[in-house]
């Protein structure tokens, strides 16, 4: 069954009679390329007319017009001021009926819808029949991913690990998974295949070690590494309390210093102070008038006593005599002479303990109280005041 189809479409070929009409054929629809090595379009067309062709190539690419980037005219190949133009051309010689289209060092721009246009002058086509498109998709390998960690790996915290590469076409998938010192890998929901994530949580001490992520893609592979160390505690937690610890001991060294010494400069102050008021409330010695006058003075001092010790012995009766008394009539002389002279010898009758032999002092006149003035008019008047011995009744001083 199958000989004689065959059998007459040779027996047509030998008369002449062909149904044969001009249209273009394509390998594929669709051809993928990775960015940098090169890409084929395959096409070819159909035509019963051995006349040259005239051949366009156009590029579309998305969201814009289609622009002629290779043409075959009258036997000559031409490429047109594009980027591609160092990079494109005939694979084969055209007159053999295959254009294929060769794109070397491809890029992610190269890709588009490729349409591929034939006619033949004495050829009669259908409409689209003479038309062949091709879709282009240069792949982009993933781009080195970086890895990151979010979080403190501290025993019990939950941390994140990300990975994440710039570049890539379609969209790199990411995948975790631990290679030191223990092999494991993850899966969903621990890690995002598309978002590139792993969460690892109640971490551990066994949870340290070396953590890879692969991006990938139909492009290629790409990979980044982290190390996990997880720690006990955290080490910036305890560098923050050391630091405060120690601001708070300066602090309380400062504080404490600054009340010892406070207290001692208020103890200083009191202590000062009350010697300041001792000394004010209290009056200065002073020397007796009587010491410091000349020797008349004293003689009128000393007779002032000696009336005074007469009257208490009319007053009291016959009295011993006091030792003052004897010291004060037994010791004075008088005063002294103008002129620098001996003393005359003394006129006093003999006495025994100031108390003369064989006669009797005069009685002395009445004691008549001066006018008395208040200390405040003595004051002003310049008086000074003058501290007078008392007398005991045994007539001693006090």
């Amino acid at each position: 069954m199958g000989a004689l189809p065959r059998a007459a479409l040779a027996l047509a070929a030998l008369l002449g009679v062909s149904s044969a009409m001009l249209e273009v054929h394509v390998g594929t629809g669709s051809v993928f390329s990775v960015e940098g090595q090169r890409a084929v379009l395959p096409a070819w067309y159909t035509s019963h007319s051995q006349k040259k062709p005239y051949v366009t190539w156009l590029l579309q690419r998305e969201d814009t017009v289609p622009f002629q980037i290779l043409t075959y005219l009258d036997g000559v190949a031409k490429v047109e001021e594009t980027e591609l133009k160092p990079r494109v051309g005939f694979l084969h010689p055209v007159l053999s009926h295959n254009i294929s289209v060769l794109i070397n060092a491809t890029r992610e721009r190269d890709s588009g819808q490729y349409l591929c246009t034939v006619n033949v002058a004495d050829d009669a086509t259908t409409t689209g029949k003479n038309v062949g498109v091709i879709n282009l998709t240069v792949l982009v390998p993933p781009a080195a991913p970086a890895c990151h960690l979010h979080g403190s790996p501290v025993v019990g915290a939950n941390v994140t690990l990300s990975c994440v590469s710039g570049k890539g076409k379609p969209s790199p998938t990411y995948q975790w998974k631990r290679t030191a010192p223990t092999s494991q890998v993850f899966f969903p929901p621990a890690q995002d295949l598309a978002k590139g994530t792993l969460k690892l949580t109640n971490l551990s001490l066994d949870m340290s070690g070396l953590y890879l992520c692969e991006a990938r893609n139909r492009a290629g592979s790409a990979s980044c590494s982290l190390a996990l160390e997880v720690h006990s505690t955290s080490t910036k937690a305890v560098i923050a309390g050391a630091v405060l610890g120690s601001l708070g001991a300066i602090a309380t060294v400062i504080f404490f210093t600054q009340r010892v010494v406070g207290y001692r400069r208020k103890k200083r102050d009191s202590q000062e102070e009350a010697a300041n008021e001792i000394k004010e409330d209290a009056l200065a010695p002073k020397t007796p008038t009587w010491a410091r006058r000349p020797a008349a003075d004293t003689l009128s001092k000393t007779s002032t006593l000696s009336s005074i010790a007469g009257t208490r012995q009319k007053l009291y009766g016959a009295n011993p005599p006091s030792d003052t008394a004897s010291i004060l009539t037994g010791s004075y002389r008088g005063p002294p002479p103008q002129g620098g002279g001996r003393p005359p010898p003394a006129s006093l009758p003999p006495s025994v303990n100031g108390v003369p032999r064989h006669h009797q002092d005069p009685p002395a006149p009445p004691t008549v109280a001066p006018p008395r003035c208040p200390p405040s008019s003595l004051a002003r008047a310049g008086a000074v005041p003058v501290m007078v011995p008392a007398q005991s009744r045994a007539g001693s001083l006090v």
